[in-house]
């Protein structure tokens, strides 16, 4: 059997120098990716941080651009409100698996099926003889992180698949220091072609923004609907850092 395994490209030693990524027009409808994108990698899922003035950035951008601006992210949709509180942006979490639209209203953008119930606990416990091993469950999948315990890759890699094997409807998502184990339909690809369907986004110029394979589906779709799809190491040097400047460049001198 094939395995269902989707691979991050490997990353060189030292970031390449960045090319010069397209000033934001008023014509786009921005999507985002919010790990590595928008916040910088930290050694926990929970031990990001916002940087002070994002939060505003995002805020005047969005208004600029009509509302047409988006997270488009793994993580959950309760995950982007805590990190981004006050601000609530249309958002696609669980990897497109579920979105809150421009009304307001939350809901799931394709059919999954629930996830095994004997999966989580199965991973919870191999993982925890692993020092540094974060089991990470959210709606629709199980996300396995090693960034504290790098030598358990393969062992980690080696649950992934044990958990995928003979379930057709799931794969193995590779991102940085982590496997994910999700329903195949649930993909970034995916939110940016409902999203795109919606007001504001509808009759826009559709951009994404992502720093990993995890995103690269929504990149495809960007480009297939006409659109920009932007990866951050090769447009901003692999830094979320020039992503945000980039993205307050676009907002500077406006009023508050």
């Amino acid at each position: 059997m094939m395995d269902r395994l989707l691979v991050k490209r490997q990353q060189p030693a030292s970031p390449p120098s960045p090319q010069q990524p397209p000033p934001i027009g008023s014509d786009w409808a921005l999507f985002l990716d919010l790990d590595g994108t928008l916040l910088d990698l930290a050694p926990t899922p929970t031990s990001v941080e916002v940087p002070p003035g994002l939060i505003d950035v995002l805020r005047r951008l969005s208004a600029r651009l009509g509302g047409a601006l988006a997270i488009v992210t793994g993580r959950p949709l309760e995950d982007i409100d805590r990190l981004l509180a006050p601000l609530r942006l249309p958002v696609a979490g669980n990897h497109g698996a579920s979105a809150r639209l421009p009304d307001g209203t939350t809901r799931a953008l394709a059919e999954f099926a629930p996830l095994p119930p004997e999966w989580l606990p199965h991973a919870e416990e191999a993982c925890a003889t692993w020092p540094g091993v974060i089991v990470e469950p959210k709606p629709y999948s199980i996300a396995l992180h090693y960034r504290q315990a790098p030598e358990r890759e393969f062992d980690i890699l080696a649950l992934a698949r044990e958990l995928v094997g003979g379930h057709p409807d799931y794969e193995i998502l590779k991102a940085h220091y982590a496997y994910e184990v999700r329903p195949q339909q649930a993909t970034k690809g995916l939110a940016i072609e409902r999203l795109m369907e919606l007001a504001p986004f509808r009759g826009r110029i559709p951009v994404f923004v992502g720093d990993d394979e995890t995103d690269e589906s929504a990149r495809a779709a960007a480009r297939q609907l006409g659109g920009i799809g932007l990866d951050v190491a090769p447009s901003f040097g692999g830094s979320a850092g020039r992503v945000r400047q980039w993205l307050a460049s676009a907002v500077a001198g406006d009023g508050a």
